[in-house]
């Protein structure tokens, strides 16, 4: 058993950050102790960004039958895949809003177009608040949901839409959206499936140092049931352009973002994978995030709507991400959704 909920809030407390950053990085290297830092080519497609939840942290989403809403078609999903590929890059995240009408079957047809036209590439697909709608527009069960989205071609699942699993939090910036327990609900039903997910945490939305630590501890318990979790990627909380914004007093800061991606690292003890963020933070942020536990840079994001929307513009290169990987000591090694070796590659 790792670090205990007490001892994560008094290091949350704690203002000696330099400590828990050297105590993260010994937790990394016991992980990964071939010095390797590993990236993503992807792409983001929000293949919707119609959406009935108004959540109050998101400017992504327009209500249904608003004019600048869209549906992107299966020739705009395809263009944007060969922009990917043509950049080396090895798979998609399909996300989008929670569409008002579509049922399993517009779901399973962008699918299997998707797979038969690319065999090779990784389906990483659909928040649990979009499977969670899916099923409830096709009446269907989770399992069945998540079982004939896997048989069209999904590969794995997102942690999308997990902001802070605390339902206190929940109710008061998405208060349409699923519960925590819901989302847990997908992500288990997923791995008891055979599929493998990733864990998100957006912090820095007015939440208590109790409920990120909640939040921690339902995620242990999870991957300590199922062992499905591949990697935990903590985010801030991009306020402009959002309703949530106006009632934030102050943003979160660098040093919190680094202060509590050491902690996630030691409390999430059973988790292989952390993820250092570029996006929010900026890339010198998430070169220091290196040294803070985190072994991974993440994706090079060839496209972003999401938090582009709520102000976010930064942006960076697949030689950027490697540069900062060696400036910082390790070996930068590209990787897949999944985080197989196999891919690794090495210069």
């Amino acid at each position: 058993m790792g670090l205990s909920k007490q001892g994560a809030l008094e290091l949350f407390r704690s203002d000696d950050l330099i400590g828990l950053g050297l105590a993260a990085d010994q937790v990394r290297k016991q992980k990964h102790p071939e010095n390797v830092v590993t990236y993503q080519i992807d792409r983001n497609i929000n293949y919707t960004n119609f959406c009935t939840e108004y959540c109050s942290f998101c400017a992504f989403y327009r209500p249904p039958g608003a004019q600048d809403g869209y549906v992107l078609s299966h020739e705009t999903v395809f263009e944007k895949i060969e922009e990917m590929l043509a950049l080396g890059g090895t798979g998609i995240l399909l996300q989008g809003g929670l569409h008002p009408e579509f049922k399993i079957e517009w779901y399973e047809d962008l699918l299997r177009a998707i797979r038969q036209r690319y065999p090779r590439i990784h389906l990483h697909c659909f928040s649990a608040p979009e499977i969670i709608n899916i099923a409830e527009l096709s009446r269907l069960s989770l399992r069945d949901t998540i079982a004939r989205l896997r048989d069209a071609g999904m590969d794995s699942i997102p942690g999308g839409g997990a902001e802070i699993l605390d339902d206190e939090v929940r109710q008061r910036i998405s208060r349409l959206k699923c519960t925590a327990g819901e989302w847990v609900e997908v992500h288990r039903t997923a791995h008891q499936l055979g599929l493998r997910t990733t864990a998100t945490m957006m912090f820095g939305c007015g939440e208590t140092y109790e409920h990120r630590v909640n939040h921690l501890e339902t995620l242990r318990a999870l991957q300590e049931e199922s062992g499905g979790f591949t990697a935990f990627i903590p985010w801030m909380f991009q306020p402009e352009n959002t309703a949530l914004g106006r009632r934030i007093p102050e943003p979160p800061t660098a040093v919190d973002y680094l202060k509590t991606l050491a902690i996630t690292r030691l409390y999430l003890d059973n988790i292989d994978n952390l993820q250092a963020s570029w996006l929010t933070p900026g890339i010198k942020v998430c070169q220091v995030a290196l040294r803070f536990g985190a072994n991974d840079v993440g994706s090079i994001l060839i496209e972003e709507n999401v938090v582009a929307a709520a102000g976010c513009t930064n942006r960076t290169t697949e030689a950027e991400l490697r540069r900062i990987i060696r400036d910082a000591g390790f070996i930068p090694a590209q990787r897949d959704h999944l985080y197989r070796s196999f891919l690794l590659r090495y210069n």
